[in-house]
């Protein structure tokens, strides 16, 4: 059988961005911040001598240094994010994790305020 574990994270953060929806377009413009959530996923069969899929505290510790790049951060400034989109979001949480879990599966990145979302799988 495959476990699905995930850890969750938020921030707050400030960005701006150019929209083309007339109604929402000039709010977009203007610096303006929003309270992220983040769920990183990771997925296989857990080890036989610890029980587990991955060690939570291990994800957790790497969420915690990803947090601190966004959190409190004017996110058209963050070196390798790019336009400031809730797909870059994904990707590049999905580009930080990656490298220290292999068995990485998903990045999901909403706005409660908003309504809006953005998953990332493999």
């Amino acid at each position: 059988m495959v476990h699905v574990i995930s850890q969750r994270f938020f921030f707050d953060a400030a960005h701006t961005l150019k929209r083309t929806i007339k109604a929402e377009a000039e709010g977009s413009r203007r610096i303006h911040g929003h309270t992220y959530h983040c769920e990183v996923s990771l997925s296989g069969t857990p080890d036989p001598h610890t029980g587990m899929v991955s060690d939570l505290g291990e994800l957790r510790t790497a969420l915690q240094t990803i947090r601190g790049q966004l959190d409190h951060h004017y996110l058209d400034e963050v070196a390798g994010l790019g336009v400031p989109t809730l797909e870059n979001l994904c990707s590049f949480i999905w580009r930080a994790v990656a490298p220290q879990f292999a068995n990485l599966t998903t990045v999901l990145v909403w706005r409660d305020g908003m309504g809006d979302g953005c998953t990332l799988r493999r």
